[in-house]
Parts: structure tokens; C-alpha cells; sequence
């Protein structure tokens, strides 16, 4: 969910972020499938802690953009940020975000949840991209934890 409003950003320009949540809560809703999984399709909302999870990692995101922004320029080699897929950008801010500010995650959880995002809703390249750059940042990150 947090990947699909932070891919939604662009196209909200203007609009705070909290609009932006509004308007993507009220228009979609949710039901829960075999697995437990969300899924889309008008019947009833989703589970509260699912929602409130999502906003977090969406506000992170937003209030860290530029230093996550600039993590990933420097190690995105041969690709602008203005110039990567939206889904791969909102994928990679995502899990920098997660990577830089949420330290109880593991960094190999991170990025294998990235890469399988990226499986289903990014390009044929988008795992193995993704993968180069979360790899490359994490293993600054640790080099730079005591």
C-alpha cells in the first residue's frame, strides 16, 4: 500500500500529504484474500494496523525525501532519479527510507521485500536494479554503524 501512494505522488502535485492519503484511502478499499492478504476491490477497508503501517513508511518517506534522494543519486550509478521508472523510484525511496530510519528492520529484509515488490509491480529489470542499489546503500550503512 505504502508503495502504491508513494507512486501516486506525482501525480498530486501541490496537494499535502495528507490529501493525498485521503483521497487514495477513499478510493480504494480493501477485503482480506485466502492468504490474508489485502486485496483490492471495493468491498470493505482494510485492517487499521495495515493502514497505519503504510502511513508511516509514506510520511518517512516524504519527510526524509531529500536526504534519501540524495543516498540514492550518489548510488544509482549511470541512472538520474529523474530518469528511473516511477515504480522503481518509489520503490527504491521506500526501502532507502526503511534501510537510513528503521534500524530494527534487517537490511536483507528490506531488500528482498524490494525485490519482490519489484517482481510484481516494476519492469523485467526492476529486481536485479533495485537490488544493485539497496545492496551498494545497506552496505554503506553498516560500514557506517559501530
Amino acid at each position: 500500500m505504502a508503495l502504491k501512494v508513494l507512486y501516486s505522488l506525482a501525480d498530486h502535485e501541490g496537494g499535502s500529504l495528507e490529501q493525498v492519503l485521503a483521497v487514495f484511502w477513499k478510493n480504494f478499499q480493501f477485503r482480506n484474500d485466502v492468504l490474508g492478504e489485502a486485496v483490492e476491490d471495493g468491498l470493505s477497508p482494510m485492517q487499521p494496523e495495515v493502514r497505519s503501517f503504510a502511513e508511516v513508511l509514506v510520511c518517512g518517506v516524504a519527510e526524509h525525501l531529500d536526504e534519501i534522494d540524495q543516498k540514492l543519486d550518489s548510488y544509482s550509478t549511470n541512472w538520474a532519479l529523474d530518469r528511473m521508472a516511477r515504480v522503481d523510484l518509489a520503490l527504491l525511496r521506500l526501502a532507502a527510507f526503511e534501510l537510513l530510519h528503521c534500524p530494527e528492520v534487517p537490511c536483507n529484509v528490506v531488500i528482498n521485500e524490494a525485490i519482490e515488490l519489484g517482481k510484481r509491480f516494476g519492469t523485467e529489470e526492476t529486481p536485479s536494479f533495485v537490488n544493485g542499489v539497496l545492496d551498494h546503500l545497506s552496505q554503506q550503512i553498516r560500514r557506517a554503524t559501530p
